[in-house]
């Protein structure tokens, strides 16, 4: 993980974020925490409308944001603007902790579990592949805190 070792105990929903200049794919757990799905895209520059709308009408416990590196861990072109928003969502909701999660390859991952399910036509729609990289990446989280 890559904000450190400590995980909290949280109770609600958390929302997995995909974050991308043009588009930003959103994906929420379970109640239990257990199960993360892929819930919608959002238009990059409507996130924090969305999210601030959502946390309204849902208990968000924490956000899982995806951490854009290279192969090699190196910061990617979009990795400051990760840490940017997670500085603002920290901001706009201080009580709700902000997470950070290693998305390598999570798109390609994507993808291919969308040709698995034979669904090979919206493998190429960015939308459907920036949704259900979210779930990839707050899935991964799930998994590695132990849930």
């Amino acid at each position: 993980m890559i904000n450190g070792s400590v995980y909290l105990c949280l109770v609600g929903l958390l929302l997995g974020i995909d974050f991308g200049l043009k588009r930003t794919g959103i994906a929420v757990t379970d109640s239990s925490m257990i199960i993360a799905s892929p819930l919608l895209m959002v238009p990059s520059g409507e996130l924090m409308t969305w999210i601030k709308a959502y946390h309204i009408k849902n208990k968000v416990s924490g956000m899982v944001l995806g951490f854009p590196l290279s192969v090699d861990g190196t910061y990617t072109h979009l990795t400051e603007n990760v840490l940017l928003l997670k500085s603002a969502l920290e901001k706009e909701f201080p009580d709700v902790p902000v997470f950070l999660q290693d998305e390598r390859h999570s798109s390609q991952r994507a993808s291919q579990a969308i040709h698995q399910l034979g669904k090979k036509k919206h493998g190429k729609d960015k939308g459907i592949v920036d949704k259900v990289s979210a779930a990839i990446i707050l899935q991964d989280y799930l998994n590695e805190r132990g849930t």
